[in-house]
This record gives structure tokens, C-alpha cells and sequence, in this order.
């Protein structure tokens, strides 16, 4: 039987020579002597003590106590750690990680959440090889080179180390001099200098005497023998700014006289134009004379023969042309672009990404065939019921070169006879450069821009001589296009609802793109102005508005195609409003908002900026919102709608929409079902949801006004007339929903609980609350829903085996190697032989990583319970502390307390 741990340690020592039999002082003195010997011995005890550790700490290294699985011969030769079984040092690994761990992941823990910090940027702190010279001598050299980069030439501020005053000059001298005053000046107010009045001349020099008497009374305080005091920063950019007020003022008195000058020579101006238009006599010619060419001056000729040379050189040459094309390529072409557009839609659908150049080629394409596409397409609408062509009374849009159907062109009736723009195209090149001065533009407009309000008055008076003309209604032919909701209202709150689609006419066909160039900007800017005031109008709500908003919607929807930005802007803004303010309570301006949304952008894409985010705000209301009144039941249909419409064409699923359709039926239920239905989600409705007593209420469709809230109490006829008419909505989105997604794979599971909630609805106690008519709809969707769901049960068959012929087993002859390893893979196929050790590397490094994440994990949550009870103890000490000082104060008031009590007893005893 082996000893203890202490004895073979021992032994283990005395194996070793490292202890024995302590030796004499003639041996320790030729050991002393001899220092290579010393060395040697010294180095060999290291070693042995070393391998003795090793030996008696059972756990510093990892072995295999088995042996390997199985005995196999191979010459690959083995190491010594393989010789004697060792796979590994846990511990030191383990030390060794938890260093690093410290290193950087501690680092970052204590990090975490923190911003800033102090750092210290001295120069030489953190050397300790410098000396004070040293670091002087560097902290002077950096001020040095930092003073040098500030103080350059176009340095305005200067320093407060400089004795000089760096100034501002222009043509060598100073600017803002008293003493050379009138050189300062600019070179405009010398021209605009004998068009000011008497009072601007007067006002102007008496602030110029009160800037010299100022200056001179600063500088007589100066000269009282004392040296004359720097001024400060702060003093001269003051001197400087009241110069420059004052000499902004005098340009700005100059401009209002030359705006003043120009108004009364744009008056002026119709005469002399009538002048220059005028039409000269025809000069009589004598019929005696002979057409010689003797008075004819060269030069002229000369010159307009060139002119009329460069013209001609200018002119546009005729290009060639295609052939022109057969009826049978015409439709083979038109046929091929459906198919394109038709794949590209799929492909997004699909979220595949369509790439850019198939988008280039396609426009290009599409200018050249666009043509000849649309006569393909207009020959087969006119002889599809074989009446032939027949006689067009009206230009199509796209004969008008208009690619929206909802587009214009600039009709006469959209401009008044007795207007501005009433004029040819040749008049109004002819004027374009003189109305470019004085057309109204926002943008520069001092009003707006903290400028005086003169001019401001003027164009303001100009806009409104310019609307006074209307038409039969009252509707003015011009307007001022406005760039937000509030400019729209200030402008348009005046005339009727019902007329706002014909002034959106007017305000686009005046502020035409092509008209000026600024007129994009500001029909972006309207386009969003429209967008806000669909949503205004929602808000307010008369069943009258709604040809008024769908004109409103088809305009906004032309205005996409031209501004996608814009547009896209302002829906995105709404929706990000929606989230913020109101997720779970929606008014009717956001539910029109979202109808625009489906009507204005293709619902069938994977992702879309604006589609998606609308569709999100959808599913949160039929998702998250627990209804409490019928306007919330009501919302929840309006959307249970919307949500169906935007995934009509691509089929894709909503949870959220069959969950808010099968609890509503639940919670509008005469009685409530005894079991549970399905897996969605029921919550108890409140008080006076449920249908009673509603057998003999006509069912109606719902309308805008039960989505809001009631103003005053509605009649309990009023509520059973809603709750009819949203269990008939429901019931009818689920029909639809039923047919929309019964290829699904998962239909069964999804629309059985639908079968059993309407099944339940249609039972004798709930259907005695329920109209007739309401009933049998109930019955006719039950019907359908569960034809349907089996049909989708039949069309589940089981797996089965292919029926065919057994094949017999190939076998093969072995393969003997001579040299065969069992840690190499012999497999003929290369490429499967590097997807196998790729395999191979990748499971082992994301073992590595799991265990790595794992360690990790376990780090931080030691760390973070060492700091957790490192706060614990400090609570518990300031705890027991605070209690301390409380008991002892306590108790030192009840022993002064006695003590008090005592003297005053012992004092009445006497």
C-alpha cells in the first residue's frame, strides 16, 4: 500500500538530491568555489522541483486515464505529451483567460454607459525621463507653435499678447476711418448719394458726429498724461458692428429709393413698349427708279449674312429613322413589356432586389415604345366588341403627352381672360426677362427674411389685385402657392370644401414646373400641404367631404409621380406621429391618411418606405389595442379593411386581423362561449358591448361617423344598429380573407376557429338577438368557411414511397493503403473533400465561440455579483452606522429625559 502525500513527497525530494544528509563545511566551501557547478546544480533543482509539482498536482493537467479508444498502428510520430497522456493545462488556461478577460472585458463592463472623462494633456506628466527644464522647455515650444498657427494673416480676432491691432482694409487704406470717412464709403452710395432725402441725409450725419465725439471723448481721456488704454475685444467688435448698422442702413434707404424708381418705370413701361411695337410706314418706292444696289451698305450685308449663316448652322438636322413596324411585332412588343413589368412587380413582391441598369434600359426603351405600345393597346380596346374605331370627340391623356390620368394640361377655363398669364408664348418670351424682377417670390421676400415691410405691402397688393377676378362661383383664377398647411388655410379657408379640388387645379396649372424653375420646390412644398389638410379634413368630418378628399387623394396621388420625395416625406412624418403620439388611438384623418397610403404607393411589396411602415401601424391597433366602446370596435373594422386590401395581390398573411376579427365577434356576442374557441386572444369587452335585443334593427354599413366618439348619449336603437353593423363587416372581411388566403399551407389551423365562432354566433341564444338577415349572412359564411377548410383538409395526402422496381445494391471492390491514417479522410472527390474539412473547421470554431460566449457570460455575472455585494456591504455598514448614531441619540435623550425626570421628582419631594 503506498504511503501518504507527505511521504512520497518526501521521497520524491530525496530522489532528487534536494534533501539528505547535510554535508560538511569542506564540501559547501569547493561547492562555493565553483560557480559553473553552482549553476548547473541550481538550474537542475529548478527542475526537479518543477517536475515534482507537476507530479503531485493532479489537476494541472488534462489526460486521457483510458488511453486512446482504439489500439491503431500508424508511423506518424508521437510528442512527448502524447507519450505520457497529457491533452492540456486546465488551469493554467483557465488563469491565463481569466487575465484576459479582465484585461478587456472588465475594461469595457466599467465602461459601459459612460461618457467623457478627464484626461490629462500635459506636456511631459507622463514621462518620467523628463526633467522640469525639459518640460518647460517643451511647453514653451508648444505655445510657440500654437501662437504661430493662430495669428496668421486672416486672423480677425487677434491675441492679447499682440501690442498690434490687426484691422480690416480695402484699396490700401483703412476701413471705417473718422478721418477719412467719405474714403471708406461704398462704392454704391456714391451713386445712390443725391437720390436720399433730407431727412435720411440729416439722420445719417447726425449718427456719424455722435460715433466721432465718442471716439473723441475716449481719446481725450487718454491724453491726460496717462498711456492711452488698449481697447478690449469686446469694445472694438462693438465699434465695429454699430459701423456696419449704420452703413447697412444707409444701403438699405438707397435700395427703397431704387425699388420705388423701378415701380414708377415698370408703370411707365406698357407705353413705351406700345412705342417700340409700333408698326412703321412702308416706305413708297419710286416705280421709275432702277433696283440697283449702289446704296446698299457692304458691311450690313455682310453682317447679315453671317447671322443668318450661324442659323442655319444651328438648326436641327432631320435624324434617321426606324422602320416602321408590322401589327404582329407591334403586339409581340407590347406583349413582352407587360411580361417585364409584370416580372419586376413579382420580383419586388418577392423582396428581390431589381437591379439599376435593367431601371436604365427600360426608360430608355420606354420613350421609344411607348407610341407605338399605346396604339397596340387602343387598336384592341376598340375592336374588342367590333365597332371599329368610331369618332374621338376628346384626346385621350396620353395623345396630350400625359402619362397620369389624373394630370392636366393648362386649359383656357383654368386662366381668366383679363389675367397676367393670358398671353401667347411668344409675349411671354418676350416678358420673361422683365417678369423676373417682379414676380412674387417667396424666397426673397424681406418680410419673411427680417426685412422691412414696404415691399412686402407691395406684393401683397399685387396678389390681391391679381384674385380679384373669379369665375361663375367665386373662385379666383390666381393664387399664391402655398408651401404649408397653414399658408393653405390662411389662403383656401375662405372658399367652399366642395370647391378646394378645382383651386388645387388652378394652383398647379399656374405654379407649373415647366413654368419656372423655382415652381418644383413650392409644389413639393404644396404637396405636402395637401397631404396635412386630407388629414385636417378627416378630422373634422362631414359625410358631404368625400368626393372633396377623394379629388383631394387622386391629386396628391399625380403629384407622387412628379415628387416621390416629397411626398413620401409627409407620409412618413404622419406615420412617425402616429407611433409617437397616438399608436393605439386613431382619428379618422389617420385612417384617410392610411386609404391614401394604399391608393398612392403599390401594397404588393416585400418593403416599401412608406407601405411598410403604414401596414405596422395597422397590426399595432388590431394587435395591441383593447377596444372599450364601439368607435374602437369600429376603427378596428375600418382597418381590418385596409389590411385586406394591401395584401389582396400578394396573399401574405396577418395575424393581428384574424385575431381582432374572431374577439370582436366574441366580445359583441349575445353570450359568451362557454369554451374556449381557439388560441387567439379573448378580452372580456365592457359593459353594454354585447347585442341585446337587436332582432328587428335593419342592418346598414358602417360610416366614418362610427368611428369617432359620440358627442352626446346615443339611444340603445342607435348601438344595436352599430354593433349589427360591425358584426356584418366582420363577417364579411372574414369571407373574403377566407377566399384571399386558401392556398395557404396553414389555412385549416387558421380559419378553424373562425368556423367555431361563427357557428357559435349562429346558436339559438345569439341568434334570437340578431336580425333575420344578419343570421342567414352568418350562416352563408359559416357554409363557405367550412367548404373551404375541406377542401384544404383533402388536399393534404400523406408521404408515400414511389412505386417502382427494387434496385439492387451496388458493391465495390476495397482499397487497400499502404500508408493509412486514421485522422485523414480518403475521399476521391477534391471539391467534397474541402467542403467536408471546411465543415469540420467551421464546428470546431463555433464550438470554440459558443464556449468562449459562454465563459464569458459566466465572467460578468461573477463580476457583476462582486459588484452587487460590494454595494450591499457598503449599504449594510452606512445602514448599521445610521442606525447606530439614531439609537445612541435616542438613548442619550432618554437618559437626560430620566435624568430630568428624576431631579423634578426628587425636587417635589422636598
Amino acid at each position: 500500500m503506498a504511503g501518504s502525500q507527505l511521504k512520497r513527497l518526501k521521497a520524491s525530494l530525496k530522489d532528487q538530491g534536494i534533501i539528505g544528509p547535510q554535508r560538511s563545511k569542506k564540501q559547501k566551501r569547493q561547492n562555493a568555489q565553483d560557480a559553473k557547478a553552482s549553476t548547473d546544480k541550481r538550474l537542475q533543482r529548478h527542475e526537479a522541483l518543477a517536475s515534482i509539482r507537476e507530479q503531485f498536482n493532479p489537476f494541472q493537467f488534462k489526460t486521457n486515464a483510458r488511453g486512446p479508444k482504439f489500439e491503431v498502428t500508424t508511423n506518424k510520430p508521437q510528442n512527448d505529451k502524447l507519450a505520457k497522456g497529457i491533452q492540456g493545462r486546465p488551469g493554467l488556461a483557465k488563469a491565463t483567460a481569466e487575465q484576459r478577460r479582465r484585461e478587456t472585458l472588465l475594461v469595457e463592463m466599467q465602461r459601459r454607459n459612460k461618457v467623457g472623462g478627464i484626461v490629462d494633456r500635459r506636456f511631459g506628466e507622463d514621462d518620467p525621463n523628463m526633467t522640469l527644464e525639459d518640460k518647460m522647455m517643451e511647453r514653451f515650444a508648444r505655445e510657440q507653435m500654437k501662437s504661430h498657427k493662430k495669428n496668421t494673416v486672416f486672423d480677425l480676432e487677434g491675441s492679447d499678447d499682440e501690442q498690434e491691432q490687426v484691422t480690416l482694409t480695402h484699396a490700401g487704406k483703412t476701413l471705417f476711418d473718422d478721418d477719412d470717412i467719405e474714403a471708406g464709403r461704398d462704392d454704391f452710395d456714391e451713386d445712390v448719394s443725391d437720390m436720399e432725402s433730407d431727412d435720411e441725409r440729416s439722420a445719417r450725419k447726425n449718427f456719424l458726429k455722435r460715433l466721432r465725439a465718442e471716439e473723441e471723448a475716449a481719446e481725450g481721456e487718454g491724453e491726460d498724461g496717462q498711456p492711452e488704454r488698449k481697447k478690449t475685444k469686446k469694445e472694438v467688435m462693438e465699434e465695429v458692428i454699430a459701423k456696419s448698422k449704420a452703413f447697412k442702413y444707409e444701403r438699405q434707404a438707397a435700395k427703397e429709393e431704387d425699388d420705388d424708381l423701378r415701380v414708377e418705370l415698370d408703370k411707365e413701361l406698357p407705353e413705351l413698349q406700345s412705342l417700340l411695337f409700333q408698326m412703321r410706314p412702308k416706305e413708297t418706292k419710286d416705280p421709275k427708279g432702277p433696283a440697283v444696289m449702289a446704296g446698299i451698305d457692304l458691311d450690313q450685308l455682310e453682317k447679315e449674312y453671317n447671322m443668318r449663316l450661324k442659323q442655319a448652322a444651328r438648326e436641327a438636322r432631320a435624324e434617321v429613322t426606324d422602320r416602321t413596324k408590322t401589327d404582329e411585332e407591334k403586339a409581340e412588343e407590347g406583349v413582352k413589356r407587360l411580361k417585364d413589368m409584370e416580372e419586376k412587380r413579382l420580383r419586388r413582391m418577392r423582396g428581390e432586389i431589381v437591379s439599376d441598369d435593367e431601371e436604365e434600359e427600360e426608360e430608355q426603351k420606354k420613350g421609344r415604345k411607348k407610341g407605338d405600345d399605346q396604339e397596340v393597346q387602343d387598336d384592341a380596346d376598340e375592336d374588342e366588341f367590333g365597332l371599329g374605331k368610331g369618332i374621338k370627340l376628346r384626346m385621350t391623356a396620353t395623345e396630350m403627352g400625359l402619362d397620369d390620368e389624373d394630370d392636366f394640361l393648362l386649359e383656357d377655363d383654368l386662366i381668366a381672360s383679363g389675367s397676367e398669364l393670358d398671353m401667347d408664348e411668344d409675349d411671354m418670351s418676350d416678358m420673361d426677362g422683365s417678369d423676373d424682377e417682379d414676380a412674387y417670390d417667396p424666397d426673397e421676400d424681406e418680410l419673411v427674411n427680417g426685412g422691412e415691410d414696404g415691399e412686402s405691402k407691395e406684393v401683397a397688393t399685387k396678389l390681391q389685385a391679381q384674385s380679384k377676378g373669379g369665375d361663375e362661383d367665386g373662385i379666383p383664377y390666381t393664387f399664391t402657392c402655398p408651401e404649408s398647411h397653414e399658408q393653405l388655410l390662411e389662403i383656401l379657408g375662405n372658399l367652399p370644401i366642395t370647391k378646394l379640388p378645382v383651386a388645387v387645379q388652378r394652383i398647379r396649372a399656374l405654379y407649373h414646373p415647366k413654368l419656372d424653375a423655382k415652381n418644383k420646390e413650392r409644389l413639393g412644398n404644396f404637396a405636402q400641404a395637401i397631404i396635412e389638410h386630407i388629414a385636417y379634413l378627416g378630422d373634422k368630418f362631414e359625410p358631404t367631404w368625400f368626393p372633396t378628399i377623394e379629388n383631394l387623394i387622386r391629386h396628391v396621388h399625380s403629384l407622387a409621380k412628379t415628387f416621390p420625395i416629397e411626398v413620401s416625406k409627409a407620409y412618413r412624418s404622419r406615420l412617425e406621429e402616429i407611433k409617437e403620439e397616438r399608436p393605439l388611438s386613431l382619428t379618422v384623418g389617420d385612417l384617410m391618411l392610411l386609404t391614401a397610403i394604399g391608393t398612392t404607393y403599390p401594397t404588393s411589396d416585400h418593403f416599401h418606405q412608406v407601405v411598410t411602415p403604414a401596414m405596422l401601424s395597422i397590426t399595432r391597433y388590431l394587435g395591441q389595442k383593447i377596444p372599450q366602446t364601439l368607435a374602437d370596435y369600429s376603427i378596428g373594422a375600418y382597418l381590418s379593411i385596409l389590411a385586406l386590401q394591401y395584401q389582396s395581390f400578394s396573399k401574405r398573411y396577418v395575424p393581428e386581423f384574424v385575431n381582432f376579427c374572431l374577439n370582436t365577434l366574441c366580445s359583441l356576442a349575445a353570450e359568451k362561449p362557454k369554451e374556449k374557441l381557439g388560441l387567439f386572444p379573448v378580452h372580456e369587452p365592457a359593459a353594454g358591448i354585447r347585442v341585446k335585443g337587436a332582432s328587428k334593427v335593419t342592418v346598414r354599413k358602417l360610416n366614418c361617423g362610427d368611428c369617432q366618439q359620440p358627442q352626446s348619449a346615443r339611444s340603445a336603437s342607435e348601438d344595436s344598429a352599430v354593433k349589427v353593423a360591425i358584426i356584418s363587416t366582420i363577417t364579411s372581411v372574414l369571407r373574403t380573407a377566407s377566399e384571399t388566403w386558401c392556398k395557404l399551407p396553414a389555412f385549416y389551423e387558421t380559419f378553424q376557429p373562425a368556423q367555431r365562432v361563427l357557428q357559435h354566433l349562429t346558436t339559438k341564444s345569439n341568434a334570437a338577438e340578431l336580425p333575420a338577415a344578419l343570421v342567414k349572412q352568418l350562416k352563408d359564411t359559416t357554409t363557405s368557411i367550412s367548404r373551404l377548410l375541406q377542401l384544404a383538409q383533402v388536399s393534404r395526402r400523406p408521404l408515400e414511397l414511389h412505386h417502382h422496381k427494387p434496385l439492387a445494391i451496388k458493391t465495390y471492390v476495397p482499397k487497400f493503403e499502404d500508408s493509412f491514417d486514421p485522422n485523414k479522410h480518403y475521399d476521391p472527390d477534391r471539391e467534397r473533400a474541402e467542403l467536408a474539412k471546411l465543415r469540420a473547421e467551421h464546428k470546431k470554431e463555433r464550438k470554440g465561440a459558443l464556449r468562449e460566449l459562454r465563459k464569458d457570460a459566466a465572467f460578468m455575472q461573477r463580476e457583476n455579483l462582486k459588484v452587487k455585494k460590494a454595494k450591499d456591504e457598503a449599504y449594510e455598514k452606512k445602514y448599521k452606522r445610521l442606525v447606530a448614531e439614531i439609537q445612541g441619540s435616542e438613548g442619550q435623550a432618554a437618559n437626560e429625559y430620566a435624568r430630568e425626570k428624576a431631579a423634578r421628582l426628587k425636587k417635589n419631594k422636598r
